[in-house]
């Protein structure tokens, strides 16, 4: 695929998606609060947009340092800024209704066999997948896959109603036994895995002026409410790397992993025909990153769309 199929132009920006009305319900898996602060980033990043999903979990499942304490530092950040962003839409949730979301995930990694015991936030994943809704729902994995294969292992029937979108590299090999348990043992499953487009987060693309990743934050983040204020005080420049899985439902057609999404482009593995991963192709690589470029391409439309989503503008 050649990297001039994601020219970001008008006439060619990803068709679809919950930024063109296609409302998708999904549940978030996060090592928030761990090693890495850009998952507060990326946290901060998806509750701006959640006038346009139907958020049903956000499950503190690292394993490591992280717990469900930091996912309500940034919901208190939230409900700081919940009276500006409800005047431009009242569909954003309301604090309360967060707060029921959130649950405990796994403590530690996997065992040998890739599952251990059922946790408040797998439970909640097999709950949500069994609700009366014929969308599918959509569980985006920021950091380790362990509650998803708690899940899947618990009830294997969950597989027809769930698609998932997991950022890997450093998440795998957190635990990689939870990882191996679902390719080897779940063929069925629709899984995207990436493993390097999620860098086009923050390597590549347009990056002068304003556009960045220190200067964007600097000028269109900081000072932009509590949010804006929290994001700049984990990290005061774009990493993110988690967001392209969110990206991907804002712009572009859910249903077709292979089309131009702002959360990446992926390739079908031949013998697996729900499972995609990284595109190969020279010209979508950024360095040796495979597939950046199907995300970083769209940059500056990313950013412009939220920039004016900032509360306080």
């Amino acid at each position: 695929m050649a990297v001039g199929a994601f020219a970001s132009d008008k006439a060619q920006q990803p068709k679809g998606g919950a930024l063109a009305g296609d409302r998708p319900r999904l549940i978030v898996s996060t090592d928030i609060g761990g090693s890495d602060p850009d998952d507060f980033q990326s946290m901060i990043h998806l509750l701006l947009y959640a006038d346009v999903l139907d958020l049903e979990g956000l499950i503190s499942s690292p394993p490591g340092a992280g717990r469900t304490q930091h996912i309500f530092e940034v919901l208190h950040a939230y409900e700081c800024d919940y009276a500006d962003l409800s005047q431009r839409s009242s569909a954003y949730p309301t604090p309360p209704s967060l707060h029921t979301l959130v649950k405990q995930g796994a403590l530690v990694p996997s065992p040998k066999q890739g599952w251990s015991v059922p946790t408040p936030g797998s439970d909640w994943m097999i709950e949500r997948a069994h609700s009366d809704d014929d969308r599918p729902l959509w569980i985006l994995v920021w950091g380790s896959i362990t509650d998803v294969a708690q899940a899947v292992h618990d009830d294997p029937t969950i597989k027809q109603h769930i698609r998932i979108y997991s950022i890997g590299s450093w998440n795998t090999r957190m635990d990689h036994t939870a990882r191996s348990y679902l390719y080897k043992n779940h063929h069925d499953l629709w899984w995207i895995e990436a493993d390097s487009t999620f860098r086009g987060m923050y390597i590549g693309g347009f990056q002068d002026d304003d556009w960045g990743n220190l200067q964007f934050v600097q000028r269109h983040v900081r000072g932009h409410g509590a949010l804006g204020d929290l994001f700049f005080k984990k990290k005061p420049d774009i990493k993110m790397g988690d967001t392209p899985s969110l990206l991907y439902l804002l712009r572009g057609d859910m249903n077709d992993p292979t089309s131009p999404h702002w959360g990446g482009a992926f390739a079908k593995q031949a013998d697996r025909p729900t499972y995609w991963n990284d595109d190969d192709e020279p010209t979508l690589s950024e360095g040796n990153r495979l597939g950046a470029k199907t995300v970083n391409v769209w940059r500056c439309d990313i950013l412009k769309d939220w920039r004016e989503r900032m509360p306080n503008r």
